[in-house]
């Protein structure tokens, strides 16, 4: 864990979910995870990153605390809550190899989807109860996964054309609430380890900063050529993942 390698990836990874959270690049907050399994295991990766998604979860709260749908809040929680049990019930015969697999695969339609747009046509369906609930579902899941319950969420409110503001802050209640959720499962699967918990509050500084600089910059700059690059990044993030998850799955049964 004092390896510098590590801390500048890991660096670089809560730096980019702090720009996410603070709305400058809302999507690639989808970086974090799957950046930080190049230098640790996909599970410790996760775990490493719920204690500083919670810390800037918090900011976003005192914020955005007045400006929030709570009618979709509560539409949105209880699919969350079923797909973060589905993913712990399947973590205990998933390996690491699967996991790694399953990040690439969700990191992959995350680009397919900005590239293509196939989310614009899924989110041209009405707004229903049961529709919430589904994505709801979908985005506890990959949440649990991999801290990826942003894409499945913005299918169900992009089309509700919520204001900045109001889509942010009930973004930030949603996660919230998503995130504590995962602690007493990553407490029980060893996520939440010492190690962990001691490299997240090194890191936390770079989480607060990435936000302050998101906030500074979200009416400063144009990202348009920021996210031409991250994509292709992120892209090939992805195929070494799958590669990796392939590769480990077929070792394990040959």
């Amino acid at each position: 864990m004092l390896d510098i390698t590590f801390f500048l990836v890991a660096a670089l990874a809560v730096f980019l979910v702090g720009l996410s959270k603070s709305g400058l690049v809302a999507s690639l907050g989808v970086m974090g995870v799957p950046l930080l399994t190049l230098v640790m295991p996909a599970r410790d990766a996760a775990g490493m990153m719920l204690p500083l998604l919670i810390v800037m979860d918090v900011i976003a709260l005192i914020s955005y605390r007045r400006q929030v749908n709570w009618k979709i809040v509560w539409i949105l929680l209880p699919g969350a809550l079923i797909g973060t049990v589905i993913a712990w019930s399947l973590s205990a015969v998933v390996s690491e190899a699967m996991v790694r697999l399953a990040i690439g695969i969700i990191t992959l339609l995350f680009v397919l989807d900005a590239w293509l747009p196939l989310r614009s046509k899924l989110s041209g369906l009405p707004p229903s109860r049961r529709w919430g609930s589904f994505w709801g579902t979908i985005a506890g899941f990959t949440s649990f996964i991999s801290h990826t319950g942003g894409p499945p969420i913005q299918i169900y409110t992009l089309p509700m054309r919520m204001s900045p503001a109001l889509f942010a802050g009930t973004n930030a209640v949603f996660f919230s609430v998503v995130n504590a959720i995962k602690i007493p499962p990553y407490f029980v699967l060893g996520q939440l380890s010492l190690a962990n918990m001691q490299a997240a509050l090194y890191l936390v500084p770079v989480a607060i900063g990435g936000m302050l600089l998101g906030v500074f910059l979200v009416r400063r700059i144009d990202t348009s050529l920021f996210y031409r690059v991250a994509y292709v990044l992120i892209f090939a993030l992805s195929l070494k993942l799958i590669y990796d998850g392939v590769i480990g799955i077929t070792g394990t049964v040959t």
